[in-house]
């Protein structure tokens, strides 16, 4: 007869190996899932920056500073050397044109001035006297003109009857012939007489005019140490203010060297250093803007010194308007420097990331801003306020844009909590 087999039911023990399995499993499956999964961090979105994408207007520009000066400046060089006497003004003075600023004194150069007009005098004197004698010898010899051509008379006059004379036969040839001659004899004389005068007058020009030549040369070279002398005193080559005067009573100053200067302060210009990375983008025309006593002022670049020091070169830039009122040389201003023209672009906004992902990736927010996740990204230009996105991000989208530097080099996803 067929025995009935009872169904076995599972027991204790058979319960506590399952349960201890089904643990070892879970437990494996959290540890891959927790080893291989993305590296996460929860952070305090109270200390984090995040800034929005959008789209807006874009101007490239750098913060540079520069040093106001006049656009004009006259500089005042020692035309003579000398000892500083006498100053007539201060640093700092508007002057006129002409005005003496200062008096120097070179003895050595004085005592040049008086041998020179002891010279001219000499000269004029010299001059005077071998003009009286040339006029004395003039008169001498058209003396001797009148009596030759009182002799030339009278034997032409002897000749003319003693030849009618001997044609009527009433005188002999022998008294014919020396009255002949003797006429002869007085218009040789009268010609060389005539010579002699023109060859005089000829003389005496000549010797007359080397005189005034050496006169007017001396007179010239007197006006030229009168001028020296009267260098002495420095006086202001234009209107305009005085400044960095050097030159204090009782010193020494060599010829050429600097007194100081004057600037013309009807208009300024600012000398602006400029990074020399920016050299091949910097050229005139290039426009700024500047704010001074709570206005705006723009200026443009007029001149480009491509001559590097210390890692930078300078540039100069005037007001395209009105200058403003106040300002004053060797005052500072703050200039931002434009590098091309306002155009549309996506915009970010400037942060500490850029030093730790050098504009190559991001944290980007998800769509519910619980997480920030590592995307990569592509930037282009800057300035002091933005950067410009050319890829990886579109508007609206948001980004932790503060400091990377507490997250580790490995992080790939932040939990805002």
């Amino acid at each position: 007869m067929d025995r009935k087999i009872e169904k076995k039911k599972w027991g204790t023990a058979r319960l506590l190996t399952i349960a201890g399995v089904l643990g070892l499993v879970l437990l494996i499956a959290g540890s891959l899932y927790f080893t291989t999964g993305k590296n996460r961090l929860n952070v305090d979105p109270e200390r984090i920056s995040i800034s929005e994408v959008h789209k807006g207007t874009f101007l490239e520009f750098i913060p540079v500073n520069g040093s106001v000066q006049p656009v004009t400046t006259i500089y005042l060089d020692a035309v003579e050397g000398g000892r500083v006497e006498e100053k007539y003004v201060e640093d700092g003075t508007m002057l006129k044109k002409g005005q003496p600023i200062l008096r120097l004194s070179n003895t050595d150069l004085e005592l040049s001035l008086v041998n020179q007009q002891t010279s001219v005098y000499n000269l004029l004197t010299q001059m005077q006297i071998a003009r009286n004698a040339a006029q004395q010898n003039t008169t001498t010899k058209l003396n001797q003109m009148t009596d030759v051509d009182n002799l030339l008379k009278e034997a032409e006059r002897v000749y003319k009857l003693d030849k009618y004379l001997y044609d009527q036969k009433a005188i002999g040839l022998q008294e014919f012939k020396q009255a002949e001659n003797t006429y002869n004899y007085q218009i040789a004389k009268k010609k060389l007489t005539d010579q002699i005068l023109k060859q005089d007058e000829s003389s005496n020009t000549q010797q007359l005019s080397q005189a005034k030549q050496s006169y007017e040369g001396s007179q010239n070279a007197l006006t030229v140490m009168r001028k020296k002398v009267g260098d002495l005193v420095v006086r202001a080559p234009i209107d305009g203010q005085l400044t960095s005067l050097d030159a204090e009573i009782g010193q020494s100053k060599n010829k050429g060297e600097r007194l100081g200067q004057i600037d013309i302060v009807n208009a300024y210009k600012v000398k602006v250093d400029v990074d020399e990375h920016y050299l091949s983008r910097v050229f005139t025309g290039l426009q700024g803007e500047t704010s001074f006593a709570g206005k705006d002022y723009n200026l443009k670049i007029v001149k480009v010194y491509t001559q590097i020091n210390g890692g930078r070169f300078q540039v100069d830039m005037v007001f395209t308007g009105k200058a403003p009122e106040g300002i004053r040389r060797g005052q500072t201003m703050q200039i931002r420097l434009a590098l091309g023209d306002e155009t549309q672009a996506l915009l970010l906004a400037k942060g500490g990331f850029y030093q730790k992902t050098g504009g190559n990736w991001v944290f980007k927010l998800s769509s519910d801003g619980k997480t920030a996740y590592r995307a990569d990204v592509q930037l282009g230009r800057q300035n002091p306020d933005y950067y410009e996105v050319l890829a990886g991000l579109k508007p609206g989208d948001k980004v932790v844009t503060s400091s990377y530097d507490n997250f580790g080099d490995d992080m790939q996803e932040l939990v805002l909590k």
